[in-house]
């Protein structure tokens, strides 16, 4: 299971007095309306937007300030981190959460129209890049990156799973401009061209390729892990607001560690309140932000994340979405350092779990760790009837995935798993004697 964040005195933390003034919508100077633009589905923020809200943990972290005001919160669900900037920048929004790339633009913007913003936490993360996937249609005959030229590819330009499209196709030695037929997309629509067959296929964040995999609608090509560069997604504040409310948005990142912490110590029933109010399949959930899912969640702002920001830069430049970016100034974790306290250092030290394979029995509240695949493949194969999700860790990457939907090589004795067919074929060529089989096979070995 998930560290469980060291943040149990936080609900102790005596907050600062907050300035005067309403922020979003106004009243008679004694109500002040919060309004906190987040994206429900795109589960890598729930510790800032879906699970906090379920939670009500910043409505108790407001009535605890007993500064005067009366707060209200007004809870704004978008698709994308775009429309989230959109309305920061136009000062509708105060505290908003988005992708790393998204991240960049909002700071972009900010700046550009005179209405900067500053990072001020982080939600979900994945030191790898496992968070966004290269996906095609079940039935597709492409089985590497090299097929895709001259392809339609759809993706949501701008996005983190954009960036990973690009660098994805640069190591292949395509170039993401002309070798491609890039259709620029929001990731509804891009599943629904993958499925009609105008798209071949579909560069996604989280949790679309996972979603598409686990409803037979498509399989992975690509994981964002094979870049070994981190992805994550966090929480912006406009400057201004910080600087008026601080105890608000402290407020607010107390809340968010109070979710994480609800998070790490119950996953499961985290990953049902998640998908009860998204309408997600909680297995879904479940393979992202599950004990050993793709994402670990910490609000602290590693420098790790803060470095592959700096390097997104690049990619944005080159697509003509912003110029310089100052990733050092728009930075600023001021205010999460005060909402954790002594603990702050702590989770700065902290690393990922280690990755391991997952049994979800049906009707349980926790899953089962298996230390190896050959041992959960036969837990699987004795228990068929009530297993409700099974997932494994990529042999190369760790990048958990549904094991029935994973590609797996027989090596000897091994039986591995891998989230794309060409890390599996990969491993084929550098391993005499392995081969990739089905997962009927796979079971039948263990049984």
């Amino acid at each position: 299971m998930k560290r469980t964040a060291v943040v149990a005195t936080f609900l102790l933390l005596l907050p600062l007095t907050a300035c005067g003034g309403t922020t979003a919508a106004g009243g008679d100077g004694s109500t002040v309306t919060v309004t906190v633009g987040y994206q429900s589905k795109t589960i890598n923020t729930v510790t800032a937007g879906t699970l906090l809200r379920s939670l009500g943990a910043f409505e108790r972290e407001l009535d605890a300030l007993h500064d005067g005001h009366t707060y209200k919160v007004d809870w704004q669900d978008y698709a994308t981190g775009a429309p989230i900037t959109a309305q920061m920048t136009a000062g509708k929004i105060d505290i908003g959460s988005m992708g790393d790339f998204p991240l960049l633009i909002n700071a972009a913007r900010g700046r550009q129209l005179n209405r900067p913003t500053r990072l001020v936490s982080v939600t979900g993360y994945n030191l790898r890049g496992g968070l966004n996937t290269i996906v095609t249609a079940p039935d597709s005959k492409i089985d590497s990156l090299a097929g895709l030229k001259g392809k339609k590819v759809s993706t949501s330009i701008g996005s983190a799973a954009d960036g990973t499209l690009i660098r994805a196709l640069q190591r292949a030695g395509i170039d993401p401009d002309k070798g491609i037929r890039k259709l620029n997309q929001q990731p509804a629509v891009g599943a629904s061209a993958l499925s009609a067959g105008s798209a071949d296929a579909l560069s996604q964040f989280v949790a679309w390729p996972g979603l598409l995999a686990y409803q037979g609608k498509a399989k992975a090509l690509y994981d964002g892990a094979e870049l070994n560069l981190p992805t994550f997604h966090g929480v912006t504040a406009r400057e201004d607001f910080a600087q008026k409310r601080p105890a608000v948005l402290e407020a607010f990142l107390r809340a968010q560690a109070e979710a994480t912490e609800y998070l790490d110590a119950h996953p499961v029933p985290a990953a049902e309140k998640v998908a009860e109010a998204t309408g997600l399949p909680a297995e879904v959930v479940y393979l992202y932000n599950g004990a050993h899912g793709i994402s670990t969640f910490d609000p602290a702002v590693k420098p790790r994340l803060v470095s592959a920001l700096k390097q997104d830069v690049t990619i944005l430049k080159a697509a003509k979405l912003t110029g310089d970016v100052d990733v050092d100034a728009f930075v600023d974790d001021r205010y999460v350092r005060k909402a954790l306290g002594a603990g702050y250092a702590e989770h700065l030290a902290t690393r990922p779990p280690a990755a391991a394979g997952e049994v979800w029995p049906k009707g349980a509240q926790q899953t089962r760790t298996f230390e190896s695949p050959e041992q959960l493949l036969g837990h699987v194969a004795e228990h068929k009837a009530t297993i409700r999700a099974a997932y494994v860790p990529d042999a190369t990457t760790g990048t958990l995935w549904f094991a029935d939907k994973a590609v797996w090589v027989t090596d000897g004795d091994r039986l591995l798993p891998f989230v794309a067919p060409a890390t599996a074929k990969a491993y084929v060529t550098g391993h005499t004697g392995a081969r990739v089989i089905t997962y009927a096979d796979a079971l039948r070995r263990v049984s």
